[in-house]
């Protein structure tokens, strides 16, 4: 019974996240996007154009043109994948014609810029619902179904399809719109990608050095992060030696580097990024006794 209800709360904050995240994208649409006649990616950039076009609503119009894709994803991608998406799609077209009245608070009329603020609110709502496991259908379902079957880039497959949507507008439009929408839709797929990684990006550095005990030790005491030791050999040496991980904030690396510097001038170390680092220290609270 336990597990049963952490489980179902689970999924409760799990749908409001994807409610959240539809709501923003839903009001970025109707602030930025439309008024501006942008367009987005997938099913919605379709029905953008026939609004533009007969003005029939965006979120209905969405909701109906994902129902054959919701029957493939049933018949291909199985019966709990196709659950969540039609949830978040019904979420997501509900959100944007709720929100349409904002069509009439548009805060800029300038193109550039309501393709930037578009893109980047689109981004974060989207990469709400994406962190959330969700989906708000379109051309994610058309991705997943050529990726299992034939090995291609989810990524690749759902910007070929928009890179359709783009050009239908640019023919239909002109080709200043197009180019525009390009942006916002380059906006919005880095945004999606750092909410969804997550926005905490952190460095992981590799250490090798004869005094690495000193070293660590400087490093737990100054700048108050936990060190791991590996075991290491050099190739061409032979020699053996430890190697030290350690994962730091970007403020901290100057420390770090001056560490360093001081302890073993000869040192080698490899810096690289840590898109999400999780734990003690990060996420959770550091145990500072250890360092009285």
């Amino acid at each position: 019974m336990r597990l049963t209800a952490v489980i179902a709360k689970s999924n409760i904050l799990r749908y409001f996240g994807m409610t959240f995240g539809c709501l923003i994208a839903a009001c970025s649409i109707n602030l930025f996007v439309v008024p501006s006649r942008l367009l987005t990616g997938g099913v919605t950039g379709i029905a953008m154009i026939v609004y533009y076009l007969a003005e029939l609503p965006i979120g209905i119009q969405t909701f109906v043109y994902n129902i054959p894709l919701l029957i493939a994803s049933y018949k291909l991608l199985g019966k709990e994948y196709t659950i969540d998406v039609i949830i978040g799609t019904v979420i997501f077209s509900a959100c944007i014609d709720a929100m349409k009245f904002l069509n009439a608070y548009a805060p800029v009329n300038d193109l550039m810029l309501a393709s930037i603020y578009g893109g980047i609110f689109n981004g974060i709502g989207y990469g709400i619902v994406f962190r959330m496991n969700g989906s708000t259908g379109g051309f994610d379902i058309l991705g997943a179904i050529v990726k299992k079957f034939y090995s291609m880039n989810m990524g690749s497959t759902i910007f070929a399809f928009n890179c359709c949507i783009v050009s239908i507008a640019g023919f239909l439009f002109g080709i200043q719109p197009a180019l525009f929408t390009l942006i916002c839709m380059y906006v919005t797929s880095q945004v999606t990608d750092k909410v969804i990684v997550g926005l905490n990006e952190r460095k992981a550095v590799l250490i090798v050095s004869e005094k690495a005990a000193d070293i660590a030790e400087a490093i737990m005491y100054e700048v108050r992060r936990g060190v791991t030791f590996f075991h290491g050999q050099g190739a061409y040496s032979g020699n053996e030696r430890q190697v030290i991980m350690v994962a730091l904030s970007l403020t901290e690396i100057a420390k770090l580097k001056l560490i360093i510097d001081t302890l073993d001038k000869n040192a080698f170390f490899i810096m690289m990024s840590a898109n999400e680092v999780m734990g003690r220290g990060f996420t959770l609270p550091r145990q500072t006794k250890e360092f009285k």
